[in-house]
């Protein structure tokens, strides 16, 4: 179990822009990972109306769910681990383990039992160090849609904003309004 706070930056790409940053980055396909996420909200998407968001994740032989809350700066993470079967339950049949996150979700007036599976998306991530935070490329597909986008994650908003900014200059990339996937997963199934 942790809570941590989430700063990061992002920005769509389209796929030329994401290929030309691997090559920049000589990223080699041994270092992009598959991850999928699992999204649930309730049926009149409380979470959603709330800005928040509840994920369960599958990465390699680890399994998480993450509820994201606003914060005065950035993001609220509250992520507990997941058994195997855990994980199973909660993306085969709605069934959310007990925990941090279940308290969270009862502060917000939000039961375990109120929660509904709405669907996965599978990204193709590369992750390195940049500069003073995580530099992130992702190949997400998901709802027959397919996007590319870059995030920059940091401790300190300014510095990390100046940085990303200096990047897309420095590689011609527009800065583009960009919605977090959950929010552009919703978008594609609503």
């Amino acid at each position: 179990m942790s809570e941590t706070i989430e700063i990061e930056f992002k920005n769509l790409l389209t796929k030329v822009e994401y290929e030309k940053l691997l090559k920049a980055f000589k990223v080699k396909d041994e270092q992009i990972i598959s991850q999928t996420n699992h999204y649930f909200d309730t049926s009149n998407f409380k979470l959603k109306e709330l800005g928040s968001a509840l994920r369960t994740r599958g990465k390699k032989d680890q399994y998480e769910m993450t509820l994201k809350q606003p914060a005065d700066v950035g993001l609220l993470e509250t992520t507990q681990t997941l058994s195997e079967n855990e994980f199973l339950a909660a993306i085969n049949n709605g069934i959310l383990p007990k925990g941090i996150v279940q308290e969270r979700l009862e502060q917000l007036n939000i039961s375990l039992t109120d929660l509904e599976y709405f669907g996965s998306l599978t990204t193709k991530r590369a992750e390195f160090p940049y500069k003073a935070g995580l530099l992130v490329l992702d190949h997400s597909l998901y709802l027959n849609t397919e996007d590319y986008e870059v995030e920059y994650e940091v401790v300190d908003f300014q510095r990390g904003q100046l940085t990303f900014k200096e990047l897309l200059e420095q590689y011609n990339i527009p800065l583009r309004v960009t919605l977090n996937k959950i929010a552009r997963f919703y978008q594609q199934k609503i």
